[in-house]
């Protein structure tokens, strides 16, 4: 039955007979009921997933509690969204349903890793570079689906405050999908909280976790 799940799944469909046998090793099949959690956003895992039946439904929580639908994960589809390969852990993204009584293959990343990625300097360059690009798109789903104004400016501030000070307040405005006056807002009220200063137009990040406590706790 795992031999046959792992086969099933066109990633590993052209493994050799040793290398089959070395991933069903680091393997096992886990049983879901419908209607259960897999993991919440922000968790980590150490397994590598992947649906090799059933449905599982992908989606966010904003700050109000509601609910911003993603998309469904379909069968033979890896469910893990890979952001450091560096990391034997796998922070969770989003939060994720079973949405029909399902089979998940489970594998053991760290051992994956070790025994099929590590092999070539080019792969792993290159799905470095793939895991940048998932996570650029990661950032342009919570900026405009799941921030709210002082989030997507506070996110901002932390990762691009550089271009933020070099760009005028409309630009910036702008890039952020918010009005003006609303940025012109959230930065009087980030620096009336003393996590921020300005200084001549340059912002200076004065408490750094509160800031990021700002669009960590959606």
């Amino acid at each position: 039955m795992l031999e046959k799940s792992i086969e099933s799944i066109s990633l590993f469909r052209n493994l050799s007979k040793s290398d089959l046998n070395l991933l069903t090793s680091i393997s096992i099949l886990e049983k879901y009921n419908k209607d259960t959690c897999l993991f919440y956003e922000a968790e980590t895992t150490d397994r590598l997933l992947f649906l090799v039946s059933g449905l599982l439904k992908v989606y966010k929580m904003d700050k109000y509690d509601n609910e911003i639908f993603l998309y469904y994960i379909y069968p033979k589809s890896m469910i893990s969204e890979l952001s450091n390969l560096a990391d034997n852990r796998i922070r969770c993204f989003s939060n994720s349903t079973f949405v029909e009584d399902s089979i998940m293959l489970s594998i053991n990343f760290k051992q994956f890793k070790e025994l099929f990625l590590y092999k070539n300097d080019l792969i792993q360059n290159f799905i470095q570079e793939l895991i940048y690009k998932n996570q650029q798109l990661q950032c342009i789903i919570n900026r405009e689906l799941v921030f709210d104004a002082t989030s997507k400016v506070s996110y901002m501030l932390i990762n691009d405050l550089d271009m933020f000070n070099k760009l005028k307040r409309n630009e910036v405005a702008l890039l952020l999908h918010i009005q003006p006056e609303t940025l012109s807002r959230v930065l009087k009220r980030l620096q009336r909280n003393e996590i921020i200063s300005i200084d001549k137009g340059i912002i200076v990040i004065e408490n750094l976790e509160q800031l990021k406590s700002v669009y960590m706790e959606i």
